[in-house]
């Protein structure tokens, strides 16, 4: 699709290119019955150089590009109207481009506003490079959850204050669908206070793309999807029941970052041998979830009654499932997740993640993908 779009960037690119030299008497087109003038010649030049100048960002993957292909646009439009007669079919393509450059601007906009969460999150984050893990520390947890932390490697290391990490998905987004939806994300966590921003891209076909933006801050929640960065199909935001759910989320996720467990936030109790309830309040907001481990403390599995959205009367039971587990920068961590709902029907699974990088007390946002 790409592909396509950029040629038909460089044939109409190359089609003002016939203007700059018929003004200038370097060759002749029958096709351009009225004269150019020198003047008008140079402007059909500019716009050659402007859709040029549009494919080389795009093939340098430059988030910019919608600004020379939107003055390429407008300029070419205004001397095809001035030629009307020989240019009138051009208006075709300059649509094409114009909706494109609304979309790839949408794109941008959206990225935009997430960095800025995000850089904003980093900011409140409370780091302290001098904050070691003891194992003292663990005294008063569940004897599971001691052995958990230990073996996870982050004793008498820093704490981890804050994570960056990158999302390879597999996303059915009905239970009844049958092909996996391929996608990305990237997401940020901090610890104090506890937050986070997440955001994906994925594809419905393709030729339509979705973007989504989760994030947890204060609290409070919201959720954010749009169809091609541009048209929302759907918003969360200022529900009681979505604020306990994406608490609930974080809480699952501290499997990667364990020195969260240490919170002041959390509350830890046995459940037996293998299992610890964890109950997670914040600003108002409370939740809770059963982590479940292996006899060496390996975590398996979180289990929680979550609300789906807004509108369910009642939670219904989450399971995220470890399916692989490694050490990456010095801490044990599933690097492979399942993540699905009970339903009446039967088991959805609608998630599947991997851990493609992950970084820990980053003090700086990456550029958005």
């Amino acid at each position: 699709m790409q592909i396509a779009f950029i040629v038909l960037i460089g044939l109409h690119g190359i089609i003002h290119l016939f203007g700059f030299l018929q003004a200038f008497q370097l060759a002749t087109f029958n096709e351009i019955s009225q004269p150019i003038s020198k003047s008008s010649g140079v402007f059909w030049l500019l716009i050659c150089a402007l859709f040029a100048t549009t494919i080389i960002l795009m093939l340098g993957d430059s988030d910019y590009w919608w600004l020379s292909g939107f003055l390429a646009v407008i300029t070419s439009q205004v001397l095809i109207f001035n030629y009307w007669s020989d240019a009138k079919f051009g208006t075709l393509a300059n649509i094409i481009i114009l909706f494109a450059t609304i979309l790839g601007y949408s794109s941008f906009n959206f990225k935009q506003t997430i960095k800025a969460e995000r850089v904003n999150l980093l900011s409140n984050s409370q780091i302290n490079k001098q904050d070691i893990v003891s194992k003292d520390e663990l005294i008063t947890l569940p004897p599971i959850i001691q052995k958990w932390l230990t073996n996870s490697g982050i004793i008498d290391k820093q704490r981890i204050s804050t994570v960056y990490l990158v999302q390879e998905l597999q996303l059915k987004l009905k239970p009844e669908q049958a092909d996996w939806n391929k996608g990305t994300a990237e997401q940020y966590f901090t610890i104090q206070p506890p937050a986070f921003n997440w955001s994906i891209h994925t594809n419905m076909n393709s030729l339509l793309s979705v973007v989504g933006r989760d994030k947890f801050v204060g609290g409070k929640s919201e959720m954010v999807i749009k169809l091609q960065s541009l048209i929302p199909v759907a918003h969360a935001k200022s529900d009681e029941k979505v604020d306990q759910a994406t608490l609930q989320r974080y809480l699952a996720e501290i499997v990667w970052f364990p020195s969260a467990a240490l919170s002041q936030y959390i509350n830890w109790e046995v459940v037996n041998d293998y299992s610890a309830k964890a109950t997670m309040e914040y600003m108002g907001t409370k939740g809770s979830g059963i982590f479940h481990f292996d006899e060496n403390g390996n975590f398996e599995k979180f289990v929680t009654y979550r609300y789906k959205d807004a509108n369910d009367i009642e939670p219904t039971k989450w399971t995220v499932t470890a399916t692989k587990t490694e050490e990456v920068n010095g801490v044990t961590i599933p690097v492979e997740c399942e993540a699905s709902w009970k339903l009446e029907q039967g088991k959805w699974t609608w998630l599947k993640l991997k851990i493609q990088h992950i970084e820990y007390n980053v003090e700086k946002c990456q550029s958005i993908k």
